[in-house]
């Protein structure tokens, strides 16, 4: 008995001891445990790289969502200005046409005005016409006249249209001007070169002539009120005299008797003879 136990110890304890080369189920559970868990892992590793795409993803959309919003914005704000630009144009074009609508009545306006203008005008012009017939009708008519043949007094002179006395009397200025104007005429009114040449050739001594500064003393002005254009003074005259008390005041003119040409400012009080002019 004590053999038969020991050799059922034995056998215990040599199949209690695994053999090294044994392949058993308990080697295929292992194996099958190992095999789930890296399954397991790789589901993990699956769901993790599933969950990072989703956010990846989500953040994509959110970005994308964020992108698209930021353009229609843009978008319609572009629109809003584009309808802003358009609402400006429409309302330029309208102020345009309002404005060429004005201009067009001013040009109506303008052109019904210059059309009165003309024929204002073209009646001036008629009647201005009408005058200068008639003015020129008179001119023939005067000149017809002209060519008449004119005579002047006994004792007077004729030069172009005027006659003249040469006085052999003397007095004073105002005493040869009252004989002019008895005669019908006034002293000599000088009023160019031709008819200063034609007096000289029948003076022989001082002769008075129709000018003095009477009015106001150096403002020569002839008996018809003209002023003195024409001039032929004397050397260094008229000087009212010198201030030499002997000759007095010099307010009036004659003639000098020297080259019976040139003129002097004489006392009126004194002695000359004088000239008178009329028309035929």
């Amino acid at each position: 008995m004590e053999e038969i136990h020991d050799n059922v110890g034995y056998d215990e304890s040599v199949q209690a001891k695994p053999s090294r080369n044994q392949t058993g189920p308990r080697s295929s559970q292992r194996r099958f445990h190992a095999a789930v868990v890296c399954l397991g892992l790789l589901s993990v590793f699956q769901l993790v790289g599933l969950i990072g795409l989703a956010v990846h993803y989500f953040d994509f959309i959110q970005h994308s969502a964020a992108e698209l919003s930021t353009v229609k914005d843009n978008l319609t704000n572009s629109l809003q200005a584009s309808n802003s630009e358009v609402l400006s144009l429409t309302e330029e074009k309208h102020l345009l046409n309002a404005s060429l609508i004005e201009t067009a009545k001013k040009r109506n306006r303008l052109n019904a005005e210059l059309s009165t203008v003309r024929a204002n005008l073209t009646e001036e012009r008629d009647r201005l016409q009408a005058r200068l017939t008639e003015m020129t009708e008179e001119r023939d008519r005067l000149l017809s006249l002209s060519k008449q043949k004119k005579t002047c007094p006994t004792g007077w002179r004729m030069f172009s249209s005027s006659c003249y006395f040469f006085s052999t009397d003397s007095g004073s200025w105002d005493r040869g001007r009252e004989d002019c104007r008895a005669r019908g005429g006034d002293l000599v009114v000088i009023d160019c070169r031709e008819e200063q040449t034609f007096l000289s050739g029948f003076i022989r001594t001082n002769t008075w002539i129709g000018l003095n500064d009477r009015g106001e003393e150096n403002k020569w002005k002839w008996i018809d009120g003209t002023p003195l254009t024409l001039m032929s003074w004397a050397r260094n005259q008229p000087d009212n005299g010198g201030g030499d008390p002997q000759w007095g005041e010099e307010d009036c003119v004659h003639i000098y008797e020297e080259d019976n040409t040139s003129w002097n400012d004489r006392s009126c009080t004194t002695s000359l003879q004088w000239i008178c002019e009329k028309t035929p």
